[in-house]
């Protein structure tokens, strides 16, 4: 996949994390501009580009920032790497890292984190008592392990205003996968410790996130490569 004006991209998901194992996939996020030209048409630019082996999305930069500003996990993810796993990083997109925080506030990274974290619960609970295949209890685990990312991730976030990708125990989360794969119902002591984690943490993000910083970012990447095309 060839997709012109990549400002930030880097190596996300198990990886990242340190949870990958012999036979994970490497996902890859990265965001691009649109031309800006593109945008003035009847038929707007095609806002996302997915592709498998490898597995790769890449996001145009408005959508980009509607789901950051939104609290998305995902996207988040990409400007609060580690310096060794971006694979490129232009200097919009070091903008872009330069002002991550201001695409948080409080009510929307608790809803998106606690959020992601009870679906995967719900995947879990939908397979029953543990008694399925060998592939779907390492389905299983993989859910497991990521839920409970998910929610130490996001209480971080919210306590500190800073988000750690690599978690500090692989080990644990692996363990935690296991148990969970044996029996979905173990999840549910931890999805519920989080929630009440969150409210009695009295965290440092803001009420609403800085829309106008983003703005004043994206409005620099248009006149950007407004220019260039002229």
């Amino acid at each position: 996949m060839t997709v012109p004006n990549l400002l930030l991209s880097g190596v996300v998901g198990s990886t990242a994390y340190g949870l990958a194992h012999a036979g994970s996939d490497v996902d890859r996020l990265g965001l691009f501009a649109a031309p800006t030209t593109e945008l003035h048409g009847l038929r707007g630019p095609k806002e996302s580009h997915v592709t498998t082996a490898p597995d790769r999305t890449l996001h145009e930069a408005a959508k980009w920032c509607r789901l950051a500003l939104g609290g998305n996990p995902t996207v988040m993810e990409l400007v609060w790497l580690p310096d060794e796993l971006y694979e490129l990083r232009t200097p919009l997109g070091e903008e872009l890292i330069g002002i991550r925080t201001s695409f948080l506030c409080a009510k929307r990274v608790r809803d998106a984190y606690l959020g992601y974290a009870t679906q995967q619960f719900r995947r879990l609970e939908n397979r029953g008592d543990g008694s399925f295949s060998a592939d779907t209890r390492g389905r299983t685990a993989k859910h497991a392990r990521h839920l409970k990312r998910l929610c130490h991730q996001g209480l971080q976030l919210y306590a500190t205003g800073r988000l750690e990708i690599h978690v500090e125990d692989p080990e644990e989360y692996h363990a935690f996968g296991d148990r969970v794969a044996a029996d979905p119902s173990a999840a549910l002591s931890l999805l519920h410790h989080y929630e009440t984690a969150f409210d009695e943490t009295r965290g440092v993000l803001p009420e609403e996130p800085d829309e106008a910083a983003a703005e004043a970012w994206l409005h620099r990447v248009r006149r950007h490569f407004y220019t260039a095309e002229r």
